[in-house]
């Protein structure tokens, strides 16, 4: 079938109203600011606590995306680790004794990864516990509201996403935290940006799926590598496994992963604002288009497409930091991600009506940690 809308369904809604979104989410930061601040104060008054940000899925790649900024305006590292690392390891995470600032992702916060990370860990060394989520009757919020050292920020409604996959709830929980920690975001020239994007995104998106593709390659440099795991997870959901979703940096792809192009792939270069980063970025997409032809290589960013090697260019304006502009850039996959769902003919709010893959994971069991281990 050929894409001509990209119809009206949950997913498509929650695309559509990310920019609005996000003036309502830095309204609900700035009303428990007080409370994350003192949070955070005592949280970086120690010594050199360890900072980790956590989730599971789209909600761990939101830690991917945000880290970089988070150390740079702190000058101290900040490290991603997934919910489901830690809960398969969680000695790795106080391997030095130091305490831990968490901060969790969760959309519905019901996953049994979600509760039972942070439950070890407050369990093994000190922690102070940041919670952003979708949902404040989910089982994270209600199990860390009103808790000592916790503090639960429960986003808007609205970016409680209905649909299968993530879209509000990922920029907005990105948004959040950006916010949280002081980071200057010009929120009305985010969505001014995101509403440009929104603009010719179906139009974009479908061009893409038009070419029938059977693999979509993400390629980013610096927070841009989580932008593209998110962007390939994407593709995997919405089409339930049949557009393979392939993700890695600029740089990391001809180290093996370039193996996967053929004739069926589409490539998808996110570019970076940072220019020494960028530069990484147009070397790739044009040995990208000497590979697969220039009607098969889209670049994201603000470029000309002649710089590129005469790759496909989906303009998003610049903003600043790259960790802030990929919440605009992530529109791309996600519309991209969408189109060819409706082209497999596919339900995008539930491309597994068989219950293979779920809203919420299913399947898990968290086995007892053993007592005195440290």
């Amino acid at each position: 079938m050929t894409v001509t809308g990209l119809g009206d369904s949950w997913t498509a809604r929650e695309i559509w109203q990310q920019p609005t979104t996000w003036t309502a989410v830095a309204d609900v930061v700035g009303h428990v600011r007080p409370q994350i601040e003192e949070l955070l104060s005592a949280a970086l008054f120690e010594a050199s606590p360890r900072i980790v940000l956590t989730g599971a899925g789209t909600s761990a790649f939101i830690g991917e995306v945000v880290a970089p900024a988070l150390a740079r305006h702190l000058g101290r590292q900040v490290e991603a680790i997934a919910t489901t690392e830690i809960v398969a390891d969680p000695r790795a995470v106080v391997v030095d004794g130091r305490p831990v600032l968490l901060v969790s992702f969760a959309r519905s916060g019901n996953s049994p990864e979600s509760l039972a990370a942070a439950e070890l860990l407050h369990r093994l060394t000190p922690v102070r516990h940041l919670v952003i989520t979708c949902d404040p009757q989910g089982r994270l919020a209600q199990r860390w509201s009103g808790a000592e050292n916790a503090v639960v920020v429960a986003l808007p409604d609205e970016v409680n996403d209905r649909s299968f996959a993530m879209t509000s709830s990922f920029t907005g929980m990105a948004l959040a935290v950006l916010l949280a920690f002081g980071l200057h975001v010009d929120v009305e020239a985010l969505a001014r940006a995101g509403t440009a994007v929104l603009g010719e995104a179906a139009d974009r998106a479908a061009a893409i799926a038009g070419g029938k593709p059977d693999r979509l390659v993400y390629l980013g440099s610096g927070p841009l590598r989580g932008l593209a795991r998110e962007a390939a997870l994407k593709s995997l959901e919405l089409t339930r496994g049949q557009v393979v979703g392939i993700a890695e940096s600029s740089l990391g792809f001809r180290h093996g992963p370039k193996s996967v192009l053929d004739d069926r792939t589409t490539a998808v270069v996110f570019l970076s604002p940072d220019a020494y980063a960028r530069a990484y970025d147009v070397d790739i997409a044009r040995e990208l288009v000497l590979a697969l032809g220039p009607e098969r290589v889209v670049v994201v960013g603000e470029a000309d497409s002649a710089e590129c090697g005469g790759a496909q260019v989906w303009p998003v304006p610049a903003l600043g930091d790259p960790s802030a502009w990929a919440l605009v850039a992530v529109i791309a996959a996600q519309t991209t991600a969408l189109a060819c769902s409706l082209a497999l003919d596919l339900t995008p709010d539930n491309p597994f009506p068989g219950g293979e893959v779920n809203r919420v994971v299913q399947g898990v069991v968290i086995h007892e940690f053993p007592e005195g281990v440290s």
